[in-house]
């Protein structure tokens, strides 16, 4: 996903601050996924931010999408990003809302890439010697990815820190270290 934008994540904050107010978050949180992965079609983004189709045809097809039972404060704020050409955002607006509410919950973010697929067990071996490093009792919210590049082992990305366990990243280090020495 992309590092946010100063605009996403001030949509972000005031969505997660009505969310807060309202005392509706998980709900938020379910319905800003569904609108992801509405938003995630580029077909869908560009008809609905066609300005040839009057806005009100447009805001009609979004509504209809979204479900009659969306939280009336997201409805607005995707009419905004429609209204802005910001709806292409919307995953953006989602993931950094996710990151507020993790922060809140105590919940740790981590991203672990790996050369190949993880099995069911490394991948919960991984969760739990991220939640070790993290501290007592939080919580681990991984996000697993594949690079082949790194040729063997794993690079875990916790917050701002960067743990490489990776065969790519031993050859660098050792490449640099021999590069010293000359």
């Amino acid at each position: 996903m992309a590092r946010p934008t100063s605009s996403t994540r001030r949509y972000a904050e005031a969505a997660f601050e009505v969310a807060l107010r309202d005392d509706n978050v998980e709900r938020w949180l379910e319905q800003l996924d569904r609108a992801t992965r509405i938003t995630a079609d580029d077909e869908v983004v560009d008809r609905l931010s066609d300005p040839s189709v009057p806005f009100d045809t447009r805001a009609r097809a979004l509504e209809a999408a979204l479900g009659s039972n969306v939280v009336p404060q997201l409805r607005n704020l995707l009419l905004l990003l429609m209204r802005r050409r910001r709806l292409a955002h919307a995953g953006r607006v989602a993931a950094d809302f996710r990151r507020l509410y993790n922060r809140r919950a105590g919940i740790v973010e981590a991203t672990a890439t790996s050369a190949a697929p993880l099995s069911a067990d490394e991948v919960r071996t991984l969760r739990e010697r991220i939640a070790a490093i993290a501290g007592t009792g939080r919580q681990v919210d991984l996000q697993l990815a594949v690079d082949p590049s790194l040729l063997g082992g794993i690079t875990v990305r916790l917050g701002d820190k960067l743990i490489d366990g990776s065969v790519r990243g031993r050859l660098e280090r050792l490449r640099g270290q021999l590069a010293a020495r000359t």
